[in-house]
Order: C-alpha cells, then sequence, then structure tokens
C-alpha cells in the first residue's frame, strides 16, 4: 500500500480558519457569493459527487477530492485538497474508505458533514485472500445469510475498511438510500433551494429503482450463479441479486492472493461453471489475467465505479452499471 502523506499543521489550521470565513459568508440559503450564489459542495470520490451532482443541478458547484484515474483506497490529500475542503459548505465522504479524507475531514471544521456510512447499513462481505469462500454473499432473506456475515467479517492487511465492505453504491437500493440522505443534507444547508432538491433527489431514487428492476430481471435466471473478480467490491452486489462473488484479492484491490487461493478459485471455476474472470479498469488485470490462463476462462470488465475515465464502459453512473449488467448476463449464461 502506499505511505498515507500526513497533512501538514500549517495546512490544517489554514483549512480550519478558510472554513470559518467560508461558513461565515453563508447567506439565508446556505450559498456563498464566491461560487457565483452557488451551495459549495466536496465529493471525496465519484459516486457521490454523482449524486451531488445530480440532486443539486444548478444551485451547487461540486468538487471532487478523487480525480479521474486516481485509485480512490489510495487517495494522498494535499495541502490545497485540504484548504478546499474547509472552503466547502457541504462536505460528502465515505468513513473508512480513504483514511486521509477521514483525517481531513475530522479537522476541516465544516459544520455541514455528511458521512454516507450513515445513510445505509454497511455489512461485511469479502475474506482474507486464502479463504476457502471468499466474498460469498447471499441473497436478503436467505436463512444463512447472517452466518456467512460473520464469516466473512474482516479487514485486509494493510487496509482497514472498519470490518465492513464500503462499496456500498453498487447496489441500486442501498444508492438510493444514500441520494435520499444527501437530498435531505442539501435541503437543510440550502434551504432556498429545498423543493429542487426533493424533486430531483424524487428523480434519481426513481431512476435507480428502474435500475434495480433490470438487474434483479436481467440476472433472476442464469446458467451460473457465481463470478470471479479481482476486487471483492461486488458484495452489495451479489447479495442483492442471489449472487455468488469470488474474490482473487480481498475488498483491498492491491493485496495479492496467496498461492493456495489461487488453486481454490480454479477449483470453484470449474465447479460453479464459471466462464469468466472479470478486472477493473482502475487496478492491474495481471491475477485476472494469471487466473483465466490457467484455467482456460475469459476475461472481461465489471467496473467497482470508483472513478470515470476514458477507458470507462460508459460515461455515468448509469451507463457503466448498465455495462456491467451486460457483462455479468453473458458472463453467467443469461437466459
Amino acid at each position: 500500500m502506499n505511505v498515507r502523506r500526513l497533512i501538514p499543521t500549517a495546512a490544517l489550521a489554514g483549512a480550519v480558519a478558510l472554513g470559518a470565513t467560508a461558513l461565515t459568508a453563508c447567506s439565508g440559503a446556505g450559498a456563498v457569493g464566491s461560487k457565483d450564489g452557488k451551495l459549495g459542495v466536496t465529493a471525496s470520490f465519484y459516486p457521490l459527487q454523482f449524486v451531488a451532482e445530480q440532486i443539486g443541478k444548478e444551485h451547487v458547484k461540486v468538487d471532487g477530492l478523487t480525480k479521474p484515474g486516481v485509485e480512490p483506497h489510495d487517495l494522498e490529500i494535499t495541502p490545497k485538497q485540504t484548504a478546499q475542503l474547509g472552503e466547502a459548505d457541504v462536505v460528502l465522504y465515505l468513513k473508512n474508505l480513504q483514511p486521509a479524507v477521514d483525517k481531513a475531514v475530522a479537522q476541516s471544521g465544516v459544520k455541514n458533514v455528511v458521512d454516507a456510512a450513515t445513510l445505509t447499513t454497511l455489512e461485511a462481505h469479502g475474506a482474507e485472500p486464502g479463504h476457502g469462500e471468499e466474498g460469498h454473499a447471499h441473497q436478503e432473506g436467505d436463512e444463512h445469510a447472517g452466518e456467512h456475515a460473520g464469516e466473512h467479517a474482516g479487514g485486509h492487511e494493510g487496509h482497514d475498511h472498519g470490518g465492513t465492505d464500503p462499496h456500498v453504491w453498487l447496489d441500486p437500493v442501498k444508492y438510493a438510500e444514500i441520494a435520499k440522505g444527501v437530498g435531505a443534507a442539501l435541503e437543510k444547508a440550502d434551504p432556498g433551494h429545498a423543493a429542487d432538491y426533493k424533486k430531483n433527489t424524487d428523480e434519481l431514487v426513481g431512476k435507480l429503482g428502474a435500475l434495480d428492476t433490470e438487474f434483479k430481471d436481467g440476472l433472476k435466471n442464469t446458467a451460473s450463479r457465481t463470478f470471479i473478480t479481482t476486487h471483492s467490491a461486488f458484495g452489495y452486489l451479489a447479495e442483492r441479486y442471489g449472487l455468488d462473488q469470488e474474490g482473487i484479492a480481498g475488498v483491498d484491490p492491491e493485496s495479492e492472493p496467496s498461492p493456495a487461493r489461487m488453486k481454490d478459485l480454479q477449483a470453484v471455476a470449474k465447479k460453479d461453471n464459471v466462464t469468466t474472470v472479470f478486472f477493473e479498469t482502475l487496478a492491474s488485470d495481471k491475477t485476472a489475467r494469471t487466473l483465466a490462463t490457467d484455467t482456460g476462462l475469459k476475461t472481461d470488465v465489471l467496473d467497482p465505479l470508483e472513478g470515470i475515465t476514458d477507458t470507462s464502459q460508459g460515461t455515468d453512473y448509469f451507463e457503466v452499471m448498465r455495462s456491467n449488467l451486460k457483462n455479468l448476463q453473458k458472463a453467467l449464461g443469461a437466459k
């Protein structure tokens, strides 16, 4: 893992001062004059940036801390970004996903801070590489779901998610819960435009409901229920639609699988009629291609949507999620 850069004390002090200045400048509607009368929102990474843009539309100016192409888990905060946090009217982040962001947010002095982890229920998915059934997930209501949640809990070497899986935006139902919470936060910060935020939130939640239906229908009848992926980011998605995720690495995309884990996966692929090993756009595909070569499987992309780049299979959350659905249907033999 990258060594996290400590945030200079001077930069933090500056951020607190800037935060105080920005909040003092707020008008009754919560907007700040220096941002052309718009509410200044800083989002820690793409899924929260997308929600803020969809709900805020013309009333907000959204800045993202994680630039396109940067792996969010490895983000290092610069003094400039720390100051940017301090200037924001609203900060959106997901605690335990990006340790450097957690530290900067805690010291920024911003009053309107929204932790997306508090807007829905986070669960434990995945196990350390080498575990017999890495990332095995079960549909809600499965009588064994509770057992497996406890069985597969735990952090990963060099990368701690606080015992839970942070990739909650990959479940459209849970992402809709986050959207409602973000909408409420924007209404509170900028009451003058509350009606618009509420309308936009309802629209986004409706679109996510339609996406959920597409996944349910599209994955209802498949030849296999198991998929193998390099990064165990798809536990919520697997649980929602009754699939079994088998991760080469853990929830941390940089952890290396053991030889025993690779051997386990070869057995799983044979037993569960797996056709495809998935890799993602922001992490190395080396282990996926090695496993595919050793087992005679195909490779394809399953995007954890931590950022949009020129190589993404779509230009926004919905397009990439529909590409993920199409790739899953092909790999699982949807009928």
